[in-house]
């Protein structure tokens, strides 16, 4: 083969498998060392590498050969010392080097011998490529082609020569797909398989039609509007709801376009399913209301019970059918978009329920008189109702003012009920020692089998038998096994533990030191200090003291730790200041005597010495 044409094959042959030069050279490569292995028998032991010309087509092969000097036995494993040296000078007999060993006519036997190899290793390269070129397009939209369709799925041929399945259930129901019609999809799931990446697609689920909205709305794709939730049954009816993270951005509009042209184009790709664009709002009664959308709402009335969130939803008789949908689907839409438990009733309905309520709850009864007063009234409207005659909108409008009155005045009753109980709770926990919660079940003295019922009720410590027993005992006693013995076991064994008070946080306590209270004594003596006063005084001057010895030893490099470890005998004596503050008293002439703070260089420590001052000399003797 001419240089041009192969050059031109190799190419060819990337451009169609998709695949780097590297991988199809490494491929090749590969396949020649295998081939020349199996040529000339050659031990798996042995390095062998080939190289390849990519613009020729030539292929090299080298192996390892152990260099011999006076003549060689094995031409597969051994070279001749006078060719060894043409590759390297310095080599020396019993090396090992590696030389080129081409055999003879080597391209021919390698094209028929290495072609299975070099194709199984294109198609592992093609497999890898595939696995990673959709690994990355998993929650994406691709395009492909319908193959085919059987009773699992369709079959569509993707890029890169890959193959996706879209199962039954991912299909838009109602669906027709023909062969060859191309179609879109999302990308659930890549698996590896034996024979290539198993890519698994969908047209039903929700993020296709998020992704179908990012594709259609620049406004969504760019961030400027936010989708916030979608509930979907395919083929029949979706809701979206939108927020804008911008002021002054309609995300309604954005997303339906000038007349409508850009849901028109989802709509279409959907198979005419249809969508309700709702705006997104944080005040879960104006979110509800616009959910339930067509229809409209007179009232959402929200319960949050133990995480239990439901939501009644009062409306028009004229609009109960459409509030529900066909099949309840409406309302089931507008549940999974909101999180809340959606219970839809016509304005008649809310309204005899709410005069129940009033009628069987005196204490409700007695915080709305004018809801009583209204009682009348509420049941004579009823009442046209069940008889099938008309009912003026003044009527409706006095149903609808009824039936929000009761259940705002019931909603609040609940909440403060529920505070109450929440705060009965934590005064209750407040009470048990916080060493109960911390000590185990068994170390309370309860009965074995008692002990075995209380454990498995899910009783782990003492501080939740005891807050169980405050806040209710019947919930203890309903336990199988448990009665009032057991009970009384229970509190005995309660009553007779005791928990240990928790110790005060410790208190900094002033302490002296010996030389504060005798710079104190040497400053103040203490028969001339009144009686009252000697305890503050004695504490503020023992502050001033510490204070000016801290500045003078910093000033000579000396902290006042350092002071405290040197030898007593340095420091003046409080005799020594007693007797000198008595000859002061007298008149006499005081010898001062003094203690000078010097390094001593052999000790590698600062001393003190003692200075003597004689007669009327100037200087001072250091003994």
């Amino acid at each position: 083969m001419a240089k041009n044409d192969f050059a031109l094959a190799f190419n060819e042959v990337l451009e169609e498998k998709q695949l780097a030069k590297d991988i199809v050279v490494s491929a090749i490569e590969s396949a020649m060392v295998s081939a020349y292995r199996r040529a000339v028998g050659a031990s798996t032991a042995q390095h062998v590498e080939a190289k390849l010309d990519s613009e020729t087509g030539v292929v090299t092969v080298y192996a390892e050969k152990e260099v011999v000097e006076d003549s060689v036995i094995d031409a597969r494993t051994e070279v001749m010392l006078e060719d060894a040296r043409k590759v390297n000078p310095e080599v020396q007999a019993g090396d090992m080097l590696i030389v080129e060993t081409t055999p003879a006519d080597f391209g021919r036997v390698a094209a028929q011998t290495a072609r299975q190899v070099i194709q199984q290793r294109i198609r592992e390269a093609e497999r890898s490529n595939q696995m990673q070129y959709f690994e990355r397009q998993v929650g994406e939209i691709v395009s492909g082609l319908v193959q085919a369709i059987n009773a699992q799925g369709i079959t569509i041929g993707l890029d890169m020569k890959a193959e996706g399945v879209m199962p039954n259930n991912q299909k838009i129901p109602g669906e027709r797909l023909k062969l060859h019609d191309r179609i879109r999809a999302v990308v659930m799931e890549v698996k590896d398989g034996t024979r290539g990446p198993q890519i698994v697609l969908s047209r039903a689920h929700r993020n296709f039609l998020r992704r179908l909205l990012e594709n259609e709305v620049p406004e969504i794709y760019h961030g400027i509007v936010e989708i916030r939730a979608i509930s979907r049954e395919p083929g029949a009816r979706a809701k979206v709801a939108v927020s804008a993270t911008q002021p002054g951005i309609d995300p309604v509009g954005a997303c339906v376009g000038i007349k409508g042209v850009r849901i028109q184009a989802i709509v279409k790709e959907l198979h005419d399913e249809k969508i309700d664009i709702i705006q997104w709002d944080q005040d879960p009664i104006v979110y509800i209301s616009k959910a339930i959308s067509p229809a409209r709402v007179n009232g959402v009335y929200l319960v949050d019970n133990e995480g239990a969130r439901t939501a009644t939803v009062v409306v028009g008789e004229d609009q109960l059918s459409l509030a529900i949908g066909r099949d309840g689907q409406n309302a089931r839409l507008a549940a999974k978009l909101t999180g809340w438990r959606i219970d839809i009733k016509s304005l008649s309905e809310a309204a005899g329920d709410s005069l129940n309520k009033l009628q069987g709850d005196a204490s409700l009864a007695a915080m709305l008189p004018a809801a009583v007063e209204q009682t009348p009234q509420i049941q004579e409207i009823l009442a046209k109702k069940a008889e099938g005659r008309a009912i003026t909108p003044e009527e409706y409008t006095a149903l609808g003012q009824f039936v929000d009155r009761v259940e705002r005045r019931t909603i609040q009753i609940k909440e403060e009920a529920a505070r109450e109980v929440e705060e009965r709770t934590s005064t209750a926990r407040a009470e048990i020692p916080a060493a109960a919660f911390g000590m185990p079940l068994e170390q309370a003295g309860i009965k074995e089998h008692i002990f075995n019922i209380l454990t498995e009720a899910g009783f782990e410590n003492v501080g939740d038998l005891m807050f169980a027993m405050k806040t209710d005992a019947n919930k203890v006693l309903g336990l199988a096994g448990i009665g009032s013995k057991a009970i009384q076991n229970i509190e005995e064994a309660l009553g007779a533990l005791s928990f240990p008070e928790p110790e005060p946080a410790p208190e900094a306590v002033m302490v002296e030191e010996p030389l504060v209270a005798e710079a104190v004594a040497e400053l103040i003596p203490a028969e001339e200090m009144p009686a009252g006063k000697k305890q503050a005084e004695g504490k503020k001057e023992a502050k001033k003291v510490v204070e000016e010895a801290e500045n003078e030893n910093a000033k000579d490099g000396v902290s006042l730790e350092d002071l405290f470890k040197m030898k007593p005998e340095i420091f003046q004596t409080p005799a020594a200041a007693e007797d000198e503050s008595d000859d002061k008293k007298k008149g006499k002439k005081v010898k001062k005597k003094g203690v000078a703070l010097e390094f001593d260089e052999d000790l590698g420590a600062v001393v003190g010495r003692k200075q003597h001052k004689r007669g009327d000399e100037a200087g001072g003797e250091e003994w």
